[in-house]
């Protein structure tokens, strides 16, 4: 079974706009999938996951291109990095949209690639694993608390239960798992990581210890939905602290986790700087923590994060979706005051909160510290040069298991996490 992409649009855009496309993301999302089927008859197709046709097009790549003329989809483009000059050089002759679809999943890699010889004539979109609403057939916009549009969402939508819920977060998003039933998630999982630790990550210089780098890992994992700490984790795992950051900037840029940044405004005080982090697959997040089943995970000491994390990354994926960055924060102070996630979007600020519960109680407490920031400024903060930004703060919201959208007060509502 097919699952419909939410981002081919997108895509399609994209390669109406520019020569080149390129689309990455995480292994076995779903890149070429999506690009096979939305590709026209004439296009032709090459992996470069073939040992033999990767040989003829880093021996020979103006001759590979002869061979495989535009329009073409050439997958795992990172394997032969000698096709990008041939490629910027093809594409400043002919100048034609939607010449080159490229994919790649070593984005570390292949990003270095593309500045040095296709800036300017790449369009280039990120991929994510399966949304919520796509595996129940819906295509959504980005997400907003926007009420009136959440309730249009509701008709079309099948409610979940908690079970249900956790069913999903333990299952994950790979598309694999949904096409096909019989696929065993934990070896499928386990498949994943020997593949993508044993071809993605040897081979970058840096990461000499597979081992170290599992385990490395496992502790990120372990930790989502958590503010990233690299002493205390380069001191779990037996490595330094900069090699700790440098090893999550690979996790990142190979679009298995996300880093939420704080957010920053000068009527804000004491807010701490160290930004958040979630694993945007829960099913690998899951298999790394080694737990066994969604009943397990629903009733275990993790629950919670999971949650948070699941309801992160569904936001996440929806902006992605649209090929937009994901314009989330999240707010914590010295005194531990904390928001979950803030959207910020043409000057508004949304505070949102995430709870496994129906209707949890005292989940807006901490919204009122948003306040001195839709002040004015002060004469006295002009002055000295410290004003802030008078911001709007919107409608907020409490992302729970409610039955249906339900108000808390005039200005903030439970919304069911099930709904993005």
């Amino acid at each position: 079974m097919y699952y419909e992409r939410t981002i081919g649009p997108t895509i399609q855009n994209i390669s109406r706009t520019f020569p080149v496309l390129i689309v990455t993301g995480p292994r076995q999302v779903g890149k070429t999938t999506l690009l096979s089927r939305m590709a026209e008859s004439e296009r032709k197709m090459v992996s470069l996951d073939n040992p033999t046709i990767r040989a003829f097009a880093k021996r020979d790549p103006e001759m590979f291109l002869q061979r495989y003329a535009p329009p073409v989809l050439i997958d795992e483009i990172q394997y032969a990095p000698e096709l990008f000059d041939y490629i910027k050089v093809y594409v400043d002759r002919e100048k034609r949209p939607g010449d080159f679809w490229l994919t790649g999943s070593q984005t570390f890699r292949m990003m270095k690639n593309i500045t040095e010889s296709l800036a300017g004539r790449a369009g280039i979109v990120r991929m994510l694993g399966l949304s919520n609403s796509e595996v129940a057939g819906n295509h959504f916009p980005p997400f907003q608390v926007n009420i009136p549009a959440l309730m249009k969402q509701m008709e079309k939508v099948e409610r979940m239960t908690l079970s249900d819920v956790y069913g999903r977060i333990f299952k994950g998003s790979m598309p694999r798992l949904y096409e096909n039933d019989a696929v065993n998630s934990e070896q499928y999982y386990e498949s994943y990581l020997e593949t993508y630790i044993s071809r993605d990550i040897k081979d970058l210089s840096q990461v000499g210890d597979e081992t170290s780098f599992l385990n490395f890992m496992t502790a990120i994992a372990a930790r989502t939905a958590t503010n990233v700490n690299y002493e205390t984790i380069a001191g779990e795992i037996g490595v330094s602290a900069p090699t700790a950051k440098h090893w999550l900037s690979i996790l990142v840029s190979s679009g298995l986790v996300a880093l939420i940044p704080p957010y920053f405004n000068n009527a804000l005080k004491r807010v701490i700087k160290a930004p958040r982090m979630y694993f945007l697959d829960t099913g690998l997040c899951a298999h790394l923590t080694r737990w066994s089943s969604p009943e397990t995970l629903e009733r275990g000491a993790m629950d919670g994060q999971f949650f948070e994390t699941w309801v992160v990354s569904e936001i996440y994926k929806s902006y992605i979706n649209a090929g937009k960055q994901p314009p989330l924060y999240f707010y914590r102070d010295s005194n531990k005051k904390e928001i979950d996630l803030l959207i910020y979007r043409d000057g508004v600020l949304t505070p949102v909160e995430i709870k496994k519960g129906s209707a949890p109680k005292d989940a807006i407490k901490n919204f009122s510290v948003l306040k001195p920031i839709a002040e004015e400024p002060g004469e006295e903060d002009i002055f000295a040069g410290a004003a802030h930004l008078k911001t709007e703060i919107g409608t907020g919201a409490v992302i729970c298991m409610p039955p249906d959208i339900i108000p808390i007060d005039e200005k903030n509502w439970y919304i069911p996490a099930w709904l993005i």
